[in-house]
């Protein structure tokens, strides 16, 4: 029996649908112990520096997992796929959970960062799935799902810590992990993608890749900008919210994560938008939307509903943006999106982490609203490449070894 292509395009909407859960679930674990790091300093007692690599050590490895493991997506079947990422994770979170020392701690966080990558590998199995026509909408509802894990992870990872200790709140994303990885197996497709070149040979052109395509390029610069942004903002203001005169818990640190819940109700159209509209476009108004919420921050640091609006402002400016980003480096080379996806990802996440390092001697050096003003100069640089920076969207693709 064969599906109409109405059933077709129901099929279709699930499966991005569960992707976009499992996308959230999965990067959410990458965020779940920050609001905790002096909690879980104590328990081991060790020096806050020492538990201040674990956000680090988690970026580090979703980069070794984007440069990695995203190009399997394009050449291994999704529902083998993601399981068995989820599985990695799980054990990963379990390591986590019993860890004794700072360092196993760390380690685990390499793991988690790593398997977490599967969030990507979604992004790009919904486009592939989604095809051309609505690709950008596809592309938007797993933004919707990742923005819900990194928003909401720090919130639920908050609030399990102060109601169950942080080791059994990492033993529950455990669970967690293992439901989605025996659903990817019985809900998502088996058919294995058909890539033009064997693994080995798209892992040794992934350096080439942005040397080669000037879109990828702009694409990294662009997004690399708002990115560094973001990670300023948010680890300076857990910094900030933690010491007098907030002097806040964990879990009303990661409360302040709903103020992103804003993004949730914009990103929906962002993908109508991208398909029917010049992405670039999307992405100027969307970033100097984010940087209005960084200049209302700036100007009132010590007013928390301040804060509150500037953050749900700058949110949904930058997931937005980053949604339109992705629909245009899904469509360089749509047979292997998997590695022109990891390669972005991996330079956009190095900009992070240079964000995630910068913001405490930033806070400490010039405070919340000199930190905020370093972040609003980025999305401008970026809002300019946007609008100015636009190339190639006619040129095909280069071909690569």
């Amino acid at each position: 029996m064969t599906r109409s292509p109405r059933q077709g395009d129901t099929a279709h909407r699930g499966a991005t649908a569960l992707l976009a859960a499992m996308a959230g679930t999965a990067i959410a674990d990458n965020y779940t112990l920050q609001p905790a790091l002096t909690v879980v300093a104590a328990d081991l007692d060790v020096p806050l520096s020492a538990i201040s690599l674990v956000p680090s050590a988690a970026l580090a490895g979703s980069m070794a997992g984007f440069a990695l493991l995203l190009p399997l997506a394009d050449r291994v079947a999704p529902g083998r796929l993601v399981a068995a990422h989820f599985t990695a994770l799980a054990a990963g979170l379990v390591l986590a959970a019993t860890a004794t020392d700072a360092a196993v701690l760390v380690a685990a966080h390499l793991i988690i960062g790593a398997a977490a990558a599967v969030a990507a590998q979604a992004n790009v199995i919904a486009g592939r799935l989604a095809g051309p026509g609505r690709r950008g909408a596809a592309v938007a509802l797993v933004a919707t799902g990742l923005s819900a894990g990194i928003l909401l992870g720090r919130l639920v990872g908050g609030a399990l810590t102060d109601l169950i200790g942080w080791r059994a709140m990492l033993l529950v994303c455990a669970a967690l992990a293992l439901l989605c990885a025996g659903t990817a197996v019985s809900r998502l497709p088996g058919g294995r993608p058909r890539a033009r070149d064997p693994y080995r040979s798209a892992l040794a052109a992934l350096p080439r890749l942005p040397l080669r395509e000037a879109r990828l390029r702009h694409a990294v610069a662009t997004g690399g900008l708002w990115y560094l942004a973001f990670t300023l903002l948010w680890v300076g203001l857990a910094l900030f919210l933690a010491r007098p005169p907030h002097s806040l818990d964990p879990t009303a640190i990661g409360l302040f994560g709903l103020a992103g819940l804003l993004g949730f109700a914009v990103l929906p159209f962002t993908g109508r938008l991208v398909d029917r509209r010049d992405p670039h476009t999307v992405m100027t108004v969307a970033v100097a939307v984010a940087a209005s919420g960084v200049l209302l921050i700036a100007l009132a640091p010590d007013s928390v509903p301040a804060i509150a609006v500037g953050l749900a402002v700058f949110d949904a400016g930058c997931f937005v943006a980053q949604a339109a980003n992705q629909s245009v480096v899904l469509g360089i080379d749509p047979a292997n999106s998997g590695s022109f996806s990891g390669a972005y990802l991996v330079l956009y996440f190095a900009v992070g982490a240079l964000g995630t390092a910068l913001a405490g001697p930033l806070i400490d050096g010039i405070g919340l609203r000199g930190t905020m003003t370093v972040a609003f100069g980025a999305l401008i640089a970026a809002a300019l490449l946007a609008h100015f920076g636009r190339v190639g969207e006619t040129a095909p693709s280069p071909s690569y070894e």
